[in-house]
């Protein structure tokens, strides 16, 4: 293996698949990335067997084709520290992979391609193309829901469903829900897949582009997502998502709108004399007025009082303000709607104008 190629080039790909790389594996290989050179292409795959991802860029001056693999870390320490624009020589020697740019020489330990573990491959039951930024921004909305190493393996995810011309993103921990759909130009069946969490968070980092296209192939045991540089495979979680419609508050007869960012500002300074570790703020609601107060063991106090569009009966609610704070950063409307019932009942919170979504928070007894 022989060829040369710019460093910047290099290290857009080389960033993408180490992503999938783990870290802290028993098979020594899935530390390493397998490069293949041919055509004047180089390809890259980063795994660790649950989440794969496939960059490429071209390369330049005399090539010879062959495949190997390096370390995944090294090699990304290595080409991030070396002056931007700066060419990159790269050659194999038996089990070392040899790197020289200007007068830096970097030898690096290599494993036979042959033990490089695939992906399997999967039959796609589901197709569809659209854009990078819609992706994203379904994504975007809903992916701060996700379970983190819960029990409930199935909540460390994200649901994807598919119906009609409708693409949906949904997400809980069982303490908050998320849920937000983008129409597409697609007639899709009905069907649920569980995206593992890093799945999801690789999936985020490789939508770069607004409006450059990413082809979505879903089968029974993994999604696959396809870019102009990159391919991104992911296994999909083996279980049972809760259903979701059922946790959505129904009947909520007392309505709040607020200006987004006068609440959030609020929240935020309300925060910081909340108690570190329950994180919790006392909401009180009364004609046209929203009082947020929080405490905390050392005796302190904070109080912030906002205007806000009500005319319902007095109300006094306890919320996680983490929770209010995220749904906040996930809406984009200028004004938000938060519908209740009682104290004791889950909010719904949603844009004012823009339905496409909506947000569940339980409230916390303080």
């Amino acid at each position: 293996m022989k060829f040369s190629i710019d460093r910047d080039a290099l290290l857009k790909p080389l960033q993408l698949v180490s992503g999938a790389v783990e870290r802290r594996h028993n098979l020594p290989i899935l530390a390493n990335l397998l490069v293949e050179v041919s055509n004047h292409s180089l390809k890259m795959t980063g795994t660790d067997l649950e989440v794969e991802l496939v960059g490429s860029a071209e390369v330049s001056g005399e090539v010879q084709e062959g495949r190997t693999t390096v370390p995944a870390k090294k090699l990304l320490d290595i080409v991030k520290s070396l002056p931007e624009q700066s060419e990159i020589k790269i050659e194999q020697q038996e089990n070392k992979w040899l790197l020289r740019s200007g007068r830096s020489r970097f030898s690096l330990a290599t494993l036979p391609a042959e033990e490089y573990p695939n992906v399997e491959s999967f039959q796609p039951a589901i197709e569809f193309n659209l854009k990078q930024g819609t992706l994203k921004s379904l994504i975007d909305a809903t992916q701060f829901s996700m379970a983190n190493q819960d029990v409930r393996y199935y909540l460390n995810g994200l649901l994807l469903e598919t119906e009609g011309n409708v693409l949906r993103a949904i997400a809980t921990d069982g303490h908050r829900l998320a849920l937000s759909h983008r129409e597409i130009a697609a007639s899709l069946p009905e069907n649920q897949v569980i995206v593992p969490r890093k799945g999801v968070m690789e999936l985020a980092r490789l939508l770069d582009s607004e409006e450059q296209d990413i082809h979505i192939a879903i089968g029974d045991n993994a999604i696959r997502a396809t870019t102009a540089s990159a391919v991104f495979t992911s296994k999909l979680v083996d279980g049972r998502f809760p259903d979701y419609r059922r946790v959505l508050p129904k009947g909520g007869d007392k309505i709040v709108l607020a200006s987004r960012n006068q609440l959030k500002q609020a929240l935020l300074r309300a925060s910081i004399l909340s108690n570190e570790k329950f994180r919790g703020v006392r909401v009180q609601l009364e004609n046209a007025l929203l009082k947020i107060t929080a405490n905390n063991p050392e005796q302190e106090e904070a109080e912030e009082i906002i205007d806000v569009d009500y005319a319902g009966q007095p109300l006094e609610i306890g919320f996680n303000v983490s929770y209010l704070l995220d749904v906040l950063n996930g809406l984009k409307a200028d004004e938000v709607r938060i519908t209740l019932s009682d104290g004791n009942s889950s909010a719904l919170i949603e844009n004012h104008v823009e339905e496409d979504s909506m947000y569940v928070v339980m409230p916390m007894r303080l």
